[in-house]
């Protein structure tokens, strides 16, 4: 792997990274793994926080407005 140009910005970073998956997508493997396991994750911690059931949309909405992710 030879770098045509030394990454400065993320988005050179970005461009590098998705350049070398195309030429070689078992990096893909790798990624889906990670977002795989942050779902899950995340998933975990919205259900110990809220619980399950009934009420469970409703209180992860209101938490969400209160750190301001939705309006």
């Amino acid at each position: 792997m030879k770098l045509v140009k030394i990454p400065v910005s993320d988005l050179d970073y970005v461009e590098f990274y998705a350049i070398e998956l195309k030429k070689d997508n078992s990096h893909f493997s790798q990624q889906k793994k990670l977002i795989e396991s942050q779902l899950k994750s995340s998933s975990s911690l919205f259900r110990n926080m809220f619980g399950e059931g009934e009420g469970f949309k409703q209180k992860a909405r209101e938490y969400l407005k209160k750190v301001g992710m939705i309006e």
